[in-house]
């Protein structure tokens, strides 16, 4: 009987962890429930959800969508992101 390791999660997955963190992060920040985060995007509650839980990824057009919504820079998020996964990187 072979034992199963446990996978190392993917650099896609540690991305997406690290967007959802990030994108979570700035909407409690900017004071927006994810209902009113999908709304005003126009995305669907649910797809706010999963991005922010890591499940999806999202599409450059959906990054600048909520950062428009959230009226920051779309750079300004993937700095975020940039800097949570440096912070999960060990030496």
């Amino acid at each position: 009987m072979q034992r199963h390791r446990r996978s190392r999660p993917t650099v896609a997955s540690r991305l997406d962890k690290a967007f959802g963190r990030t994108l979570r992060d700035m909407r409690l920040q900017h004071d927006f429930s994810q209902e009113k985060l999908a709304f005003d995007s126009g995305y669907h509650p649910t797809f706010i959800s999963q991005l922010e839980r890591g499940v999806k990824g999202p599409s450059l057009r959906t990054v600048i969508d909520l950062a428009t919504t959230l009226q920051v820079p779309a750079a300004l998020i993937v700095e975020r992101v940039e800097a949570q996964l440096c912070k999960g990187r060990k030496p």
